[in-house]
This record gives C-alpha cells, sequence and structure tokens, in this order.
C-alpha cells in the first residue's frame, strides 16, 4: 500500500477500505507518510467527502492510535456530553454534577476555547487551584470518589487526531463533516464512555450557521456513535444569541453555581436539564426522558448536585469556597455600557462578534497561546423578542484594560439588530436527532 495511490483514490472519488485508512492514520502518526501527503490527502477528502463507512473507519483508527480509558472496575454506566460550541456555553458545569449525583459516572475531557467560544477547561481555571492536568490515575480517583472528573486532552489521549488537527488548521481542511466528526468523536470515545449526549449548536454564534449543516453534522455523528456500539443522541439547540446571561470564565463559573442552586437564567438551567435526562435516559438511570427531567430536577432541589461539584473542585486542587464566595474568582476592576441607540424589539444578534469582542478584552484566545484574562467578562441585559427603549441598557463589559476597550464596545454594539415589530423568541432546543 502506498500514500500516493491512496491520495490518487481519493481525489478521483474512490472510498477507502477500513484498511486503507488504517495505513493513512497509522503511517502519519508514526511520521512514515509526510506531511505533503497528509495534507494532499486531507484536500481531496474535503472536497470528495468522506462516506458513513470512511467516516467511522478513520474515528476508530485515531481513537485506537493512543490510549482508551477502560472505567470497567466503576459498577455504573459512564456517560458524557460534547457541546459543537458558542458563547456562554457552560452546561458541562452544570449537567456533569447533576448526572455524577444520579448515579452515573461522567469521565469528561474538555478543550479551551479558540476564537470566539469558550472552553471548559478555561472556565475551569479561573476557579484557583482547580488542576485540569491530573495524572491518569488521579483522573480515576477523582472519578471513583465523587462520580465525575474534568480533564483536558492528554499527549496519549487520540495523538493521530492531535496531529491531523494541526495540520487541517494550516491547510484550511477544517470545515469537513466527516474530518469533523472524526476528531470529536475520538477524542470522546476514548473516554471510555457507554453513552454520549451531543448538543450541536445553530446560529450565528455556532461553527454551523446554518440549521441544515448543524443537521448534518449531528446525523453523523450519532450514525458513528451507534456503529462503533455506543449510545447517543443529539440535541440540536439555539446558539443565534448568547446561552445564559454571562460571558466570561469567572462570570460563567458563577452562573453555573446558580443553575445548581436552582436559579440562574431560564435557559441556560432548562437546556443543562434537558441535556441530563438524556444522559440519565442513556444510561440506564431513568425509563424514559421525562423521569430523566424529574431526577435531574430532584438532584439541584435537594442540594446534591452543588456537593457533588463542591467534591469535584476541591478533589482536583481547587479553592471549594468560591461555591459561596464569588470574591474568591478573578474579577474586574472595571465597567462599561452598551446602549440602545434606538426603540423597538431586539430582533437578531451576530453572536460570533460578541465572543470575538470578550477575546480582544483578554477574555479569549485569537491563537493558541495567547494568555486570558478570566475576570472579564459581558453581562447581557436583554434577549430576541425584548422590548428595548432608546438609552437602555444591552450589555456590561467588565474589563481590566482600555487597550481595546473601544473597538470591543463598537463590536458589541453593532452585534445588536432591530425591529419595529415584535419579534418571537428563538426555540432553544431545534430538534432531537437518534434519541
Amino acid at each position: 500500500m502506498r500514500a500516493v495511490d491512496l491520495i490518487r483514490k481519493k481525489r478521483d472519488s474512490g472510498e477507502h477500505t477500513r484498511e486503507e485508512i488504517d495505513f493513512l492514520v497509522n503511517g502519519y502518526t508514526r511520521g512514515d507518510i509526510p506531511d505533503y501527503q497528509m495534507a494532499a490527502w486531507l484536500m481531496a477528502a474535503w472536497i470528495r467527502k468522506l462516506s458513513p463507512a470512511e467516516t467511522t473507519a478513520l474515528t476508530r483508527a485515531m481513537l485506537n492510535s493512543g490510549q482508551v480509558f477502560d472505567h470497567s472496575d466503576l459498577p455504573m454506566r459512564k456517560v458524557d456530553k460534547h457541546s459543537t460550541g458558542g458563547v456562554g456555553d457552560n452546561t458541562s458545569l452544570i449537567l456533569a454534577p447533576i448526572v455524577a449525583a444520579g448515579g452515573l459516572a461522567v469521565p469528561m475531557i474538555s478543550g479551551r476555547g479558540l476564537g470566539h467560544t469558550g472552553g471548559t477547561l478555561d472556565k475551569l481555571e479561573a476557579i484557583p487551584g482547580f488542576d485540569t492536568a491530573l495524572s491518569q490515575g488521579d483522573f480515576r480517583r477523582v472519578l471513583r470518589e465523587c462520580g465525575l472528573s474534568l480533564i483536558g486532552q492528554t499527549a496519549e489521549i487520540a495523538p493521530a487526531d492531535k496531529k491531523i488537527y494541526a495540520l487541517r488548521d494550516a491547510t484550511s481542511t477544517v470545515e469537513n463533516i466527516g474530518l469533523i466528526c472524526a476528531s470529536i468523536m475520538s477524542k470522546k470515545l476514548a473516554e471510555g464512555i457507554d453513552a454520549l449526549v451531543l448538543d450541536v449548536k445553530t446560529g450565528s454564534g455556532a461553527f454551523m450557521h446554518k440549521e441544515e449543516d448543524a443537521t448534518r453534522l449531528a446525523d453523523v455523528m450519532v450514525e458513528t456513535a451507534h456503529s462503533m456500539g455506543k449510545k447517543c443522541v443529539a440535541l440540536l439547540t439555539d446558539m443565534s444569541q448568547p446561552l445564559g446571561r454571562m460571558a466570561g470564565h469567572s462570570n460563567e463559573v458563577i452562573e453555573a453555581v446558580d443553575c445548581l442552586k436552582g436559579a440562574g437564567p431560564d435557559d441556560l438551567r432548562e437546556l443543562s436539564i434537558e441535556l441530563s435526562a438524556w444522559m440519565f435516559y442513556l444510561g440506564e438511570r431513568a425509563k424514559s426522558v421525562d423521569d430523566g427531567r424529574s431526577l435531574a430536577n430532584e438532584m439541584v432541589v435537594s442540594g446534591k448536585a452543588l456537593e457533588r461539584f463542591r467534591a469535584c473542585i476541591g478533589l482536583q486542587g481547587g479553592d471549594e469556597r468560591v461555591i459561596d464566595d464569588h470574591s474568591r474568582l478573578p474579577g474586574a476592576k472595571f465597567q462599561a455600557i452598551v446602549t440602545s441607540p434606538r426603540t423597538g424589539y431586539l430582533a437578531a444578534t451576530r453572536c460570533r462578534d460578541f465572543g470575538i469582542a470578550l477575546a480582544m478584552l483578554e477574555g479569549g484566545r485569537g491563537k493558541k497561546e495567547d494568555r486570558i484574562d478570566h475576570g472579564v467578562g459581558l453581562e447581557f441585559h436583554k434577549r430576541i423578542g425584548d422590548r428595548v427603549l432608546a438609552g437602555e441598557k444591552l450589555a456590561t463589559i467588565q474589563y481590566n484594560s482600555e487597550a481595546k476597550l473601544a473597538d470591543a464596545q463598537r463590536l458589541i454594539s453593532d452585534s445588536f439588530e432591530y425591529s419595529e415589530q415584535p419579534v418571537p423568541a428563538p426555540p432553544l432546543i431545534r430538534r432531537v436527532i437518534g434519541g
């Protein structure tokens, strides 16, 4: 088998066998296949697309390129959630404690934010001392003791994905559904889970702006999980505006704690409960999704979910006191207000630009090596469909440096769109795929 022949085969719309995919992935991971040949194959795959069988084979090859956790010593089923990302999306900090308190294990391997999206690891690291780089032994210990553990990808997990993704990023071959699916699923299935709930975002703040594209990605990921023997469901959810009322790392930790106390914004609380319900159902802790919702609500009302989060923070080296004393989180010294220039109804937002503005204030990354200020953030005061008056407050910017404040303020102001006529609020959950 030769790489050049497989490049030609995909260039000419041929379909690879599992053995051919294994040859490509293993050869590139070992260094036997050079960057220029893998880049040529990636571009051919980007143009000609991958079949469902090829996508499954690529996922399996990338998964098996490294370590796959084995949690068979734990008596409960193992379930996780993955979100395709957006602005203010901190559901992992809420649902993981809920689901662990309800009797399942949640071994969550998460990522960092890049561009306009926030990363779960970055949010957790706003908590002083919280260690997201646990050793394999400590990851297992925390999971065994409190039912959840939240860490980042290690060098041993899906190393083929790490190497291939870097090449995709440099060769403009990122936006391909088969390649995206294999990248996401290889990492999530390496967690050693029995089931996975996917939160696939669509709208102006999502990677997949169009609902049809988000639906195609969800279909492919669910099909791939099923073909690999895992239970999986995808919820197509709205990202036409920020989820919740806060963006920024300390802000989102506070909002997550509020939800675990039974408060917090309605949309964030509702989505966290719904995702938890599906995790309970797929994890066989509930006979139906309705029963899963009841169990999720019970874990919040009883305070058990909040105590699981407190325990996880402590076991991973963090300051548990942030649960009751938010002043222990990094904060911002200054505030600036964005107001409405006119009277009318809030019709839409360019949600992606909110995340970009936050990154401009050092609350996010434009490049992987960028430093993050966990204390800066945004608070949103109006939702799509709300009536607004000229001069009324739309957003509060919490910042520590004025270097990019004017640019960020202008970008946020320009991201709100208005209508003279009433506008319906967008549905939070568009549809369920594979349920």
